[in-house]
């Protein structure tokens, strides 16, 4: 078992399975594996690979960390319930990240950090990206209008295995303080939307 406290870190916010183990403040592994749908059913094999690998256990876990997004609706509510699941079942603690506050951990000095949306729009995160911040959806053209008027510019998009790196990271740095479970963080609506037509007569 580690001496040192162990951390795994993992999100599905976008179309991929990410997911880093650091220990001790170190990184150990990380992997990432790019999917459009599926991840509800990879997501927990994919975790036990990555703990295998690594040589290590569940139970030698010390916490959890979770991206919570923005990003896809589906893919942020899979990882978070997994967080959550699983830290109920091992009693340990899982941290929620933001993706503002995850890009900002590696983005370079004097950028300002945006996550890709559909439809070539952003989610711009503030100037100093916080745990409770909403980042504002906008056309990217938009973003890197304000970030220049500001001379900055936008950061480079994180590849997912440093997102979930990060995440890992930040976890690490938090996991004895955290008191509240992850939850999901929505910049905007679901895209599902009740029916217009009415619904079928139910017959006795």
């Amino acid at each position: 078992m580690p001496t040192e406290p162990l951390i795994l870190g993992f999100d599905t916010s976008a179309a991929h399975c990410a997911a880093a183990l650091v220990l001790g403040g170190k990184l150990l592994a990380s992997r990432t594996e790019p999917m459009t749908k599926g991840q509800a059913e990879r997501l927990m094999p994919f975790l036990q690979e990555m703990l295998s690998g690594a040589g290590v256990t569940w139970r030698d876990l010390s916490a959890l960390g979770v991206g919570v997004g923005p990003g896809n609706f589906t893919g942020i509510r899979i990882a978070v319930s997994a967080a959550r699941g699983l830290a109920l079942g091992l009693d340990i603690p899982a941290v929620g990240v933001n993706g503002c506050e995850a890009r900002a951990h590696l983005a370079p000095d004097g950028s300002r950090c945006a996550i890709p949306a559909p439809r070539d729009m952003v989610y711009l995160c503030d100037a100093a990206p916080s745990p409770a911040a909403i980042p504002q959806l906008m056309p990217a053209d938009t973003a890197q209008a304000i970030a220049a008027a500001a001379g900055q510019m936008l950061c480079p998009e994180i590849p997912p295995h440093r997102l979930a790196e990060a995440i890992a990271s930040i976890a690490a740095d938090r996991w004895q303080v955290t008191t509240q479970p992850p939850a999901p963080l929505y910049a905007r609506a679901a895209d599902a939307a009740p029916s217009r037509h009415a619904p079928p007569v139910i017959l006795d």
